[in-house]
């Protein structure tokens, strides 16, 4: 299992369960009209007229009732039960009547896995157990082979309100974190929920609260220390547009100091101790054969400077070796080893990164395997909080010059570029000595910048013909090397035409070109039947470039709370030269316009050559931050307005008079 599956398996796998699940029906039993409620659980939480109405509002679930229960007996045994019941208000929560989990037969054991189903007046009318649940495989996409499972009960709603009731009992035998009380998910508000946790007062136990500040009340019987919280009456928590879960969902961590995770014991009571484990985990898998690494060493023996062996071994990897995921038993944390690599050409992240890291060590370059929780914007380990949040594998190799980090699941990567997947946050390195928590590189706009050439030559009756020109970095270049080639011809036409704005053309032609100087390029050549937006009498109006800068803008929102996020910051230019018709002259062109932004700026300058009859329009956009904290929200809502104002104005030309 990887840590993909063992940070946060529920939503990972979400999508992957939908589709199977769909259309499958379970063993069903039938209760006309019998009551099945639980003693514990207040028989009001069943019927869905008693939802207090603040509770329903913007709430398309409302959890009545949830507990969870959470014992560690030692390192790596513990027991797990969570006992929920919600109600489903509409169609939009229908995800709610699903039931999941997973399960590897070495590391956890489902005892209880069922669900019941009650009408809106808390009548019994479904109910399934564990011999109705879908058994399957629980391989992620991308993934050849994984040992992890999953069973499954999807229950299909003909009415709304409907109440659902699940119970999952689980034993754990295997494992490096606990599992953690989320509070609360988008659109959906909490009648009653509670967490109760036992522990062997030797184990060490920690926990660590998120958007969320209540204290639990702890206890000791002689055997257990105790750790309990209980909330009421949350109401919904509307997700802010482009903002993050981890930045306003209400959570608590748990984390024990020993562990035993396939056998193999370890602390995580520190980040150096966990480094320790993993390292003495690769220890024998990260070096090639002798007669290897004298190959590697003699392939590299005429280049002068580390950086630049660095460059050649990472583009070695990259032409010569393939992105494949295998998942077996403890597979998910220790990499295949690097003569394995070597021989059969492909690994997933642990695999291909300890090969680099073996390619440098043959040729005497000291270089440390990298564990990072990687995606866009994703939350950053904590440091205050030593446990295993992450998700994914790199490379971080310390030159005297400066620090190059590598991306060696990617056959298209630049050299010592991250990107948005797993720049900006904290890694941990896996050293000699143990871990050491340590900030991977921040992007600037230049590291992401879209530049563009256009000329447009439009002709008395409105047509007109482009050519354009775009040299790419950074995020943008990984659109047309990672995202269009994927695509079909008439896809990848929708797709710039969707993703630049660009009117409907005629024709059409794109056409990649090789990289200049870690840019990508590429060129396009459109023509349009009309490219003028209106016309009136001897006048024609346009927009004076074939494609905006910038086209976003974000709602009014007076009290903003959390970070509004973009991938990563940026530096866009574009320089149009437009060839008048013959027999046309310019009547009127925009304001030129200098806008600022605390994050950014954005301008446009528009110029009449009448030598040459032509305009020439240059536009620049900048965004040096893409985290824009909620007290500039305001700020940049009415910067993005003005953009757009601005972008609105028309060209005007004229015919000459005869």
């Amino acid at each position: 299992m990887n840590r993909l599956y063992l940070r946060s398996h529920k939503l990972q796998m979400r999508k992957m369960y939908l589709i199977i699940l769909a259309g499958i029906t379970a063993g069903i039993f039938c209760f006309g009209g019998a009551y099945a409620q639980d003693k514990n659980i207040p028989s009001e939480y069943y019927n869905a007229s008693t939802i207090p109405d603040s509770l329903k509002q913007d709430a398309d679930i409302v959890v009545r009732y949830d507990a969870l229960e959470i014992k560690v007996k030692g390192a790596g045994k513990a027991t797990y039960n969570e006992h929920t019941l919600v109600t489903i208000l509409n169609e939009k929560g229908k995800h709610a009547a699903i039931l999941q989990e997973y399960y590897e037969k070495r590391r956890n054991t489902i005892n209880t896995f069922s669900m019941r189903v009650y009408d809106a007046a808390g009548k019994l009318i479904k109910k399934y157990s564990k011999s109705d649940a879908y058994d399957g495989s629980a391989t992620e996409e991308g993934t050849m082979i994984s040992d992890a499972r999953f069973l499954g009960i999807k229950h299909n709603i003909g009415s709304y309100p409907i109440t659902v009731e699940t119970e999952v009992d689980e034993t754990l035998s295997s494992f490096i974190d606990l599992p953690g009380w989320l509070i609360q998910t988008p659109e959906t508000s909490v009648q009653f929920s509670k967490c109760k946790v036992w522990v062997d007062p030797s184990a060490g136990f920690r926990y660590k609260t998120r958007n969320f500040d209540q204290k639990p009340e702890k206890a000791n019987d002689g055997s257990w220390d105790t750790y309990a919280w209980e909330v009421k009456n949350l109401k919904v928590v509307k997700p802010e547009e482009d903002s993050k879960a981890w930045q306003y969902l209400p959570k608590v961590s748990f984390a024990v100091n020993s562990f035993v995770f396939f056998d193999r014991p370890g602390d995580i009571s520190t980040w150096k101790g966990y480094g320790k484990w993993q390292q003495e985990l690769n220890a024998d898998v990260n070096s090639l054969s002798t007669a290897r690494a004298e190959e590697i060493r003699k392939m590299t023996d005429t280049i002068k400077t580390d950086k630049e062996k660095v460059r050649f071994l990472y583009r070695y990897l990259q032409q010569n070796m393939r992105y494949v995921s295998i998942q077996l038993g403890i597979g998910g944390f220790k990499p295949f080893p690097a003569s394995f690599v070597d021989e059969k050409k492909y690994g997933d992240c642990k695999a291909l990164s300890n090969y680099m890291c073996a390619l440098l060590k043959a040729v005497n370059i000291p270089a440390y395997y990298a564990i990072v929780n990687a995606g866009a914007n994703e939350e950053p380990a904590d440091p205050n909080f030593p446990s295993d949040p992450f998700n994914h594998i790199i490379v971080c190799v310390p030159l005297k010059s400066d620090t190059t980090w590598l991306e060696c699941t990617s056959n298209t990567s630049e050299f010592g570029k991250l990107g948005a997947f797993t720049e900006n946050r904290n890694a941990l390195l896996v050293t000699e000595d143990g871990g050491k928590l340590v900030n991977t590189p921040k992007s600037s706009a230049e590291d992401n910048q879209f530049n563009s050439e256009v000329h447009l030559k439009l002709d008395p009756s409105g047509q007109g013909k482009a050519e354009i020109k775009i040299l790419s970095s950074g995020g943008y270049r990984d659109i047309f090397v990672d995202e269009i080639p994927t695509l079909k011809a008439d896809e990848q036409r929708e797709y710039l035409l969707r993703y630049l704005n660009i009117k409907q053309p005629e024709s059409f032609n794109y056409r990649p070109e090789d990289d200049i100087k870690g840019f990508k390029q590429v060129k396009l050549n459109m023509e349009f039947d009309q490219f003028y937006d209106m016309a009136a009498g001897d006048k024609q109006f346009y927009k004076p470039r074939v494609f905006d800068l910038w086209t976003a803008t974000v709602p009014v929102a007076e009290k903003r709370k959390t970070t509004y996020f973009f991938r990563h910051p940026m530096r866009k230019t574009c320089v149009t030269t437009i060839d008048l018709p013959q027999g046309f002259t310019i009547d009127a062109l925009p304001t030129n316009v200098s806008l600022k932004f605390t994050y950014g700026n954005y301008e446009a300058t528009y110029k009449y050559d009448e030598a040459k009859n032509q305009v020439i329009a240059i536009t620049k956009f900048n965004l040096t931050n893409q985290a824009i904290p909620a007290n500039k929200y305001t700020e940049m809502q009415q910067y993005f307005d003005d953009i757009a104002r601005a972008q609105n104005k028309k060209m005007v030309i004229k015919r000459k008079a005869a």
